[in-house]
């Protein structure tokens, strides 16, 4: 997204549009409560579609308002939830470490959004949060998700939305990349502005 104007000036407030991914139940809502309103959520009922909250903070002195969208991970709203992909700055991938199957679907979650967003980067802003440490039924190593992580190339955090481990961190990592994305590409259009600037003048050839 270019932003209005053509100076990149920190004081001006900047927005960026955050959105969560994952399977039913791996407790997405609760991490942006969390995050958002430093609440334990632990209301179940399901997303339908998607939920927005903001939140209003600044990173490196750039003013930021986020927009964090809250998306339903029942595969019946597979074709709805990912038509809220288009404009996002930033992705968060969630699974539930006592739940293998949420982590088995991350690969599905990851392609559907890479396929959809646009521009299609693979170096796109993204980090991926294994929810529920506070819980003893783990299903999920630490080190079988951090190996996943680390050949995509994506920052991992274990994290606990209830006792509120790591949480803004992770919000935080994200945040900064997206920031840094969304300032290069302001960058990469002031400079495609300029050359687009139409020279006249042929270029002359000896011989």
């Amino acid at each position: 997204l270019i932003p209005q104007g053509l100076s990149m000036d920190a004081s001006k407030k900047v927005d960026l549009k955050i959105i969560i991914i994952g399977a039913l139940g791996v407790g997405k809502t609760s991490l942006l409560h969390q995050y958002v309103h430093k609440t334990f959520y632990e209301d179940y009922r399901t997303t339908l579609g998607a939920s927005i909250l903001t939140k209003v903070l600044a990173v490196d002195s750039t003013p930021l308002k986020l927009q964090i969208w809250d998306t339903g991970g029942q595969e019946r709203f597979r074709s709805m939830v990912s038509t809220f992909y288009k404009g996002s700055d930033g992705c968060m991938l969630a699974f539930d470490v006592t739940d293998r199957e949420s982590f088995e679907a991350l690969d599905n979650w990851r392609d559907d959004f890479l396929e959809k967003v646009i521009p299609r980067e693979q170096d796109f802003p993204m980090v991926v949060l294994g929810n529920k440490i506070d819980l003893s039924d783990r299903q999920v190593p630490r080190e079988m998700a951090s190996a996943w992580c680390k050949e995509k190339d994506i920052p991992y955090f274990e994290v606990s939305a209830k006792n509120n481990i790591n949480v803004a961190e992770a919000f935080e990592t994200l945040t900064k990349q997206a920031l840094s994305t969304y300032k290069g590409i302001f960058e990469s259009y002031l400079t495609d502005s300029i050359k687009l600037t139409p020279n006249d003048k042929p270029k002359q050839s000896c011989c």
